[in-house]
C-alpha cells in the first residue's frame, strides 16, 4: 500500500514538473507588421523545423495567404526548447490580423497565458494592435512587447518605443527590440516567453475540460479539431462528449502539433493538441466548443463560446445554372474548412438558383469567392453585398422581422420603421489627414465620438457609424483620402432605427432582383441616378433601346436609355418620294418593338459590382 502511494506521489510531481515548463502564447499585431516572418524565426531557432522544411511564411498554408501575405486561418504550432538546463514545451497560436478575422483571434487567446504583442518600428501602434491588445487583456494574458523591423531604414525605435511604454505602463526596458527578417533579438523573446508567461493551471485529476479553438478539414479523415486542455486529460479511445452540439464521439486519435502531426497516447491538462473522432459534418464542431468526458463530464463550460455572427450578406450564383449542385458540393466542403461561412438556398428572377451567403467582412467574402474559384474550380457571380435589417410592419409593431435580401423588405407602405446595424469605428491616421478621413466619415452617416492625439504626429478618431456604409467602397477610400496612413478597425454597437427605402433597379420595365438595395432616403436618389449612370456603361448595346430606370416603390427617380444599334435603312433609297423611306422606317420601328417586347438583356459581372464603386 506504502509503495503504491509513492508511486502515486511521483506521479503527480511528474505531473507539476510538465505543467509548469509549458508555455502557451499567441502573436497578436496589426496586418502586416511581420507576425508571420516572426514565427518563422522562433520555428528556426527552436530547431522545431529542417533547413529541407524551411519556407517563408511557414505557418501560412494556403496559397492565398501567401500571395497576399496575410494570415487568414489560424495555426497551432509546438516548439521544444532548453533554456538554462531545463526543456520547456512551447506552443505557439499564430493569429490573423484582419478586423475580418478577429473572431479567431478571440479564440486562439482564450487558449494562452501570454501574448507577443508585435508593433512595426516603421508604422508604430495602429488600430488592430490596440483592438488586440484589448482583447488578450480581457483574457488577463501577460503582455511581452516586440518592436520588430528595426532593421529597416524607415525604422523610428525610441519614438515607437515610447509609443507602446504609455499604451502598456511598462517600463522601455522590457519593450524587446527584434527583426524577423535577420533573426536578431530572437533569444531575448524565447527567455521573456520562459520568464515571464506563467505555466498553466489545472489539474489532471480533475474532469476533462477543453477549448476548441480551430478545426480543418481533411479529405480522408474528416475533420481534425484543434483544442487546449484546462483539466484533466483526453486519452486515445476515450469516450468524449462536445458540450455545445451535446454530440458524443469515440477518440479515434490524439496528438500535439508539431510541423506534422504527433500522434500519442493522451493530451494532458496545460497542453495543446488535436482530436480525430471522424466527423464529416461542419456544423458538429463549434469553434469555442467544450470538450468533456462522456461518463464524468465538467460542469464548468470554457467561458466566451459563441455562434459566429455574419456581418455582410450576398448572393453567390454560379455562372451556368447547371452548376448549382456542383456550387452546393463545393459550398458544403468549404464550409468544414471555414466554419464562419453561412449559407442557404434562394432563387433570383435575374440569376436563376444560388445561395445567400453570410460573410464577417468584405475581406472574408473576396477570400471566399477566390477560394471558390481556385480550389473548386468554379466560376461565380456575387450580387452587392448587403448587411442585416430588422423591419417592424404596421401589423406587427412589437415584432422584428430578418431582412437579409432587400427583395424581402415589405411594401413601404405596410412599414412601420426599419432598424439597421451600427459599429463603433476606431481610425488611427496622421494629423494631417485628420480633416479628409473626418469628412469621409461624415459623408458616410458617422458621428463623431472621441478625437485624441497618441503623438503630435498621430490622432485616434471614433466614430458611430451605420456598418452598411462601411460594407461598399469604405475602406478603398480611407486609404485614398490618407495616402495609405490610415488604419481602421471597428465592433458592433447593435441596432439603430434609420430612414431606409429599397431601390430596385429596372432594365427593360423588368426589376432586376440581384441589383436592388436597401438605401438611406437621404442618399437614395443621387445612389439611383450614378447607378443608372453606371450601368448605362457597362451594359451592350442591343438591336433595340434599354430603358434603366431606378424607382423607390411604385415612383421612378431616375432614368437612362442604352440606345439601340441602329441599321441605316433607308440607304438604298436614293432620292425619290419620301414616303418609301418613311414606309421602311415604320417597319423597322415596328420589329424593334416586338424584339424589345421579347428581347432578354444580358447583365454582364461587372454590372452587378458597378454599385461598389459608384465614386469612381
Amino acid at each position: 500500500m506504502r509503495n503504491n502511494s509513492i508511486i502515486f506521489a511521483n506521479h503527480n510531481e511528474d505531473e507539476l514538473k510538465f505543467m509548469k515548463n509549458i508555455r502557451n502564447f499567441c502573436i497578436i499585431a496589426h496586418i502586416d507588421h511581420g507576425k508571420s516572418t516572426l514565427a518563422d524565426r522562433l520555428l528556426d531557432y527552436t530547431g522545431t523545423v529542417t533547413d529541407r522544411e524551411k519556407q517563408d511564411q511557414l505557418l501560412d498554408s494556403m496559397d492565398l495567404e501567401r500571395e497576399r501575405g496575410i494570415t487568414i486561418k489560424s495555426h497551432a504550432i509546438q516548439m521544444d526548447y532548453t533554456f538554462e538546463g531545463e526543456d520547456y514545451v512551447l506552443n505557439l497560436i499564430d493569429t490573423p490580423g484582419h478586423v475580418d478575422f478577429s473572431y479567431e483571434v478571440s479564440r486562439s487567446i482564450a487558449a494562452c497565458e501570454g501574448a507577443l504583442l508585435i508593433v512595426d518600428a516603421a508604422q508604430s501602434i495602429q488600430a488592430q494592435t490596440i483592438s488586440n491588445l484589448y482583447l488578450a487583456l480581457e483574457n488577463d494574458l501577460e503582455i511581452i512587447p516586440v518592436l520588430n523591423k528595426i532593421d529597416l531604414p524607415s525604422a523610428n525605435p525610441e519614438e515607437v518605443t515610447d509609443d507602446i511604454v504609455e499604451l502598456l505602463g511598462c517600463d522601455p526596458e522590457e519593450v524587446i527590440h527584434a527583426s524577423g527578417k535577420t533573426g536578431f533579438g530572437i533569444d531575448k523573446i524565447l527567455e521573456a516567453i520562459i520568464k515571464r508567461v506563467p505555466a498553466p493551471k489545472g489539474s489532471v485529476e480533475a474532469p476533462l475540460q477543453a477549448l476548441i479553438f480551430d478545426s480543418v478539414y481533411n479529405t480522408f479523415r474528416g475533420i481534425e479539431t484543434y483544442f487546449r486542455v484546462f483539466n484533466g486529460e483526453i486519452k486515445k479511445g476515450q469516450k468524449i462528449k462536445f458540450l455545445a452540439t451535446g454530440k458524443d464521439y469515440f477518440a479515434d486519435e490524439v496528438g500535439t502539433l508539431k510541423l506534422t502531426q504527433v500522434a500519442k497516447k493522451s493530451v494532458k491538462a496545460g497542453d495543446v493538441g488535436y482530436l480525430i473522432t471522424g466527423i464529416k459534418t461542419a456544423k458538429e464542431v463549434k469553434v469555442g466548443d467544450t470538450i468533456t468526458d462522456f461518463a464524468n463530464p465538467t460542469t464548468n463550460i470554457v467561458e466566451g463560446f459563441e455562434d459566429v455572427k455574419p456581418m455582410v450578406f450576398a448572393g453567390i450564383y454560379p455562372v451556368d445554372t447547371e452548376d448549382y449542385e456542383e456550387l452546393r458540393n463545393s459550398m458544403e466542403k468549404l464550409q468544414l474548412n471555414d466554419a464562419s461561412l453561412v449559407f442557404q438556398p434562394e432563387s433570383s428572377a435575374a440569376l436563376g438558383f444560388g445561395f445567400r451567403c453570410g460573410f464577417l467582412g468584405m475581406l472574408h467574402m473576396e477570400i471566399i469567392q477566390e477560394r471558390l474559384e481556385r480550389e473548386f474550380d468554379m466560376t461565380v457571380i456575387t450580387t452587392v453585398p448587403n448587411v442585416s435589417y430588422n423591419a417592424y410592419t404596421n401589423k406587427n409593431p412589437d415584432v422584428a422581422f430578418i431582412v437579409n435580401n432587400p427583395t424581402d423588405l415589405p411594401e413601404p407602405t405596410t412599414v412601420n420603421r426599419v432598424e439597421e446595424p451600427y459599429i463603433k469605428a476606431t481610425i488611427i491616421t496622421k494629423s494631417d489627414f485628420v480633416g479628409n478621413v473626418m469628412s469621409l466619415c461624415i459623408e458616410k452617416r458617422g458621428i463623431v465620438l472621441n478625437q485624441t492625439y497618441l503623438t503630435p504626429e498621430r490622432v485616434e478618431l471614433t466614430f458611430e457609424m451605420p456598418l452598411a456604409e462601411i460594407v461598399f467602397d469604405f475602406y478603398d477610400r480611407l486609404k485614398t483620402v490618407s495616402k495609405g496612413y490610415a488604419s481602421f478597425d471597428y465592433s458592433p454597437i447593435g441596432m439603430k432605427v434609420s430612414k431606409l427605402v429599397r431601390l430596385d433597379i429596372l432594365l427593360n420595365a423588368q426589376t432586376v432582383d440581384a441589383l436592388s438595395a436597401l438605401i438611406h432616403t437621404d442618399n437614395a436618389q443621387h445612389i439611383g441616378k450614378k447607378m443608372c449612370e453606371k450601368l448605362k456603361e457597362l451594359i451592350p448595346r442591343q438591336q433595340f433601346d434599354i430603358p434603366i430606370q431606378a424607382a423607390i416603390g411604385a415612383k421612378i427617380i431616375s432614368r437612362e436609355t442604352i440606345k439601340a444599334l441602329r441599321k441605316d435603312v433607308t440607304a438604298k433609297c436614293y432620292g425619290g418620294d419620301i414616303s418609301r423611306k418613311r414606309k421602311l422606317l415604320e417597319k423597322q420601328k415596328k420589329g424593334k418593338k416586338r424584339m424589345r417586347q421579347v428581347g432578354n438583356v444580358e447583365i454582364p459581372q461587372q454590372a452587378f459590382m458597378a454599385v461598389l464603386k459608384l465614386n469612381d
